[in-house]
């Protein structure tokens, strides 16, 4: 295996290897740009849909079948945030996407393997640029581009996203190394690379930590979060939304899954290299179901990394308990990750939801009861040391 085949860095993880505001879209596209880049004023205007409406439908099926791919992920982030805005941004969502909308996002989601509505790869992988083009990407060098309404709480949510998925790079490069390594029957090299993973995590847990620095939960609940919902188990649209103009769908309205943090592919990768398993819960069957919203290469390097670690085998019988140990901090690693999820989880929207009439607490915006199964999923996790 190598990352490099899946698109992938040590340096940046599962983020692009482009930064989306040095990417030229053809000019039959400016005025979708220009409407993304005004959107939180059209939102504000409290009529987006009538700005949108009068977006023209470039006819892009050709171009999205046969450009870069780096454009066409760039004009995924656009169309994506507008395909949200305009069905979140009135009180009353609508029965149907209008053609000039839902034809060019079909085409380019056709194109990238993905579902036509904002996927975590669009709203945190792709969806960045370094502010100091001169100095490293980091957290405190790095600006969200595309936005809904905007501020500071908006913007540090995804920028803590984007700075953990940095940090991932270390993990994803040292599980491939793990893969030769354990193959080469080299102990001594496996808890060398677990060590580094094991500090890796460190990282990557005091980013998660800072969350609340700059993103209120009652904010993020009410101003951020109904953004990126999704249409699949949604009592605001019925069994899901039309895509006017899309012939493969026969105007049958499509229930498709909202983004969600659980898109990111790092602790399933994770669960992948470590062969942790996870029993049937509705959880599972729903994060089984999230695999295919992501970028097609992340799900080959989560299919390929479960198909060819035999990194718990090799653990378990080296008869080395320090390499046992190494392995171990891993999975308490990935379980303390999943601890803090479920903290935010309950603090961002178990307890905002609660406090409003007609919520159902324990629903995320992928559209699933959360509660209960990632309590289960983190002791699973927890529960399979060797």
């Amino acid at each position: 295996m190598n990352l490099g085949d899946y698109g992938l860095s040590r340096e940046r993880g599962f983020l692009s290897a482009f930064e989306i505001d040095e990417i030229t879209l053809p000019p039959i596209l400016d005025p979708v740009v220009e409407a993304a880049e005004r959107l939180s004023g059209l939102i504000s205007s409290t009529r987006i849909r009538h700005y949108l409406d009068r977006l023209p439908d470039p006819q892009i099926e050709a171009w999205a079948a046969e450009a870069p791919e780096d454009q066409v992920r760039a004009a995924m982030v656009r169309y994506s945030f507008l395909v949200q805005a305009y069905v979140w941004g009135e009180p009353e969502a609508p029965v149907a996407l209008p053609a000039n909308l839902a034809l060019p996002i079909v085409a380019i989601a056709d194109r990238l393997g993905q579902a036509p509505l904002l996927p975590y790869s669009g709203y945190v992988l792709d969806n960045w640029a370094r502010i100091d083009k001169t100095a490293p990407l980091s957290l405190d060098n790095v600006r969200m581009v595309q936005n809904f309404a905007g501020g500071e709480d908006e913007n540090w949510f995804v920028l803590i996203h984007i700075a953990i998925e940095l940090e991932a790079g270390v993990l994803l490069d040292n599980a491939v190394r793990l893969i030769a390594a354990s193959e080469a029957g080299n102990a001594d090299a496996c808890e060398a690379l677990l060590a580094e993973m094991n500090e890796a995590w460190e990282k990557i847990y005091a980013i998660f930590w800072r969350m609340p620095e700059h993103c209120d939960p009652y904010v993020y609940f009410n101003r951020v979060r109904p953004w990126i919902h999704g249409w699949a188990n949604n009592p605001a649209l019925g069994g899901g939304l039309v895509y006017d103009g899309v012939e493969k769908y026969q105007g049958k309205p499509q229930a498709l899954r909202g983004q969600t943090g659980s898109q990111s592919s790092i602790v399933p990768a994770m669960d992948a290299l470590f062969g942790v398993a996870h029993s049937d819960d509705p959880l599972k069957s729903f994060l089984d179901e999230l695999h295919h919203y992501r970028p097609v290469p992340h799900r080959r390097f989560i299919e390929d990394l479960a198909a060819r670690s035999r990194l718990r085998e090799f653990v378990a019988g080296s008869g080395s308990q320090s390499l046992k140990d190494a392995f171990n901090a891993n999975l308490e690693q990935v379980a303390r990750f999943r601890t803090r999820h479920l903290e935010y989880a309950a603090s961002y929207i178990n307890k905002q939801a609660s406090a409003q009439p007609g919520n159902d607490p324990d629903v995320g915006t992928g559209g699933t009861p959360f509660m209960k199964y990632l309590k289960k999923h983190r002791d699973e996790n927890a529960a399979q040391v060797v």
